[in-house]
């Protein structure tokens, strides 16, 4: 079930600062998720005001450093790290990260120590490199660890938007009350706050304007590229949706760039055909002499077993899912040709392709359909 939208009196801002405000009255400590990017700076800064306002410092902060980052955004959350009115953890781990530019090794490590020769920067001075319990699983999946007192009631900030996707659209229009609050299903005691999820992009580039605050200059370099505020991203590009904005490092980075090619397996192919049918950009094309199921299969064929059965099972899912909302209705090949909540051959061959590990690209292309 997915709710519609409902327009309120109160602009995003007061909102805002009242759901920080709310978190500092019924949890037991405050964290902040800090990537570096703009989002997660206004959830940051919010924060830091209330914990002002209520003379609670110093504020948690958690980053996690993804290894192939510009400069600019090292030295931003650096500044960051200076400011006393926080406490940030700088996490230097080797989570597991997608790497869309291979299917034969379809995730990377960052600052894994087996790949030291390939690191991409040097490590942090502030790095925290050991964490107990970790097994090299993904951000998401480390909140048990992070935050390890079970006693201990945490509110986990975190600057995501429902503007930014279908999919982030969802995760907070499925319930009325609190839907901007989830419990960690792996970790109880954490829930994960989204206080800005309504906030456009405008809206978060006026506040830094309004009150002065510092940001990752990250943003100026791409803006100087041509690149749209809605599309600028400052997370490493390996993954599905950032693998198109490959060719900015290039322009942007070029030492760092260079460093970049070899860090993950297939980077050097994918900033030469990330926009092209080889990555699933565009148009995904049946081949001839093909059905819709046979080049599906044969696509899935390409990916190691364990990430194939995985891909496939999505497949099935949303194939039960489009004869659950259209029953009698055949799957149409061309998404042209899509109905309302049913998804095409085309599409479901493009998953294949490209992989969509990270559930995105379903997201994407239903929203394009509207």
């Amino acid at each position: 079930m997915v709710l519609k939208k409902e327009m309120v009196a109160d602009d995003v801002l007061t909102l805002a600062r009242q759901r920080v405000a709310r978190l500092f009255d019924e949890f037991d400590r405050v964290s902040v998720m800090f990537s570096g990017g703009k989002d997660s700076t206004v959830a940051l800064n919010l924060t830091l005001e209330e914990a002002a306002r209520r003379n609670r410092p110093p504020v948690d902060v958690v980053f996690y450093d993804e290894e192939a980052l510009p400069p600019e955004t090292i030295e931003y959350v650096d500044r960051v790290a200076r400011d006393s009115r926080l406490a940030l953890r700088w996490y230097c781990l080797p989570v597991q990260h997608r790497n869309a530019c291979s299917r034969k090794a379809p995730y990377w490590y960052p600052w894994a120590p087996e790949s030291q020769p390939l690191w991409c920067r040097t490590l942090p001075a502030r790095a925290i490199t050991v964490l107990s319990g970790f097994n090299r699983q993904p951000i998401p999946e480390c909140n048990a660890l992070i935050y390890p007192d079970r006693a201990e009631r945490v509110a986990v900030v975190m600057g995501i938007r429902a503007s930014e996707s279908l999919r982030r659209y969802r995760a907070v229009a499925q319930k009325v009350e609190d839907n901007w609050l989830s419990v960690d299903p792996l970790a109880p005691h954490v829930t994960l706050a989204k206080p800005i999820y309504d906030w456009l992009t405008p809206d978060v580039w006026s506040a830094p304007r309004l009150f002065g605050w510092d940001y990752n200059k990250t943003y100026d370099v791409l803006s100087r590229l041509g690149i749209r505020p809605n599309d600028q991203r400052v997370c490493p590009p390996y993954g599905e949706e950032p693998l198109r904005g490959l060719w900015m490092y290039a322009q942007g980075w070029p030492d760092l760039w260079r460093r970049m090619l070899e860090r993950v397996p297939g980077a050097s192919t994918a900033a030469r055909y990330s926009r092209s049918p080889l990555y699933a950009f565009g148009t995904v094309e049946k081949p001839p002499g093909l059905t819709w199921e046979e080049a599906i299969t044969k696509a899935l064929e390409q990916w190691p077993a364990a990430q194939g059965e995985r891909i496939a099972r999505r497949i099935v899912g949303e194939m039960r899912q489009h004869f659950e909302k259209n029953p009698g209705v055949e799957i149409p090949g061309s998404d042209a040709n899509a109905v309302a909540g049913g998804v095409t051959w085309q599409h479901l061959l493009t998953v294949a392709v490209r992989g969509d590990l990270k559930g995105r690209r379903i997201a994407s292309a239903r929203e394009k359909r509207k």
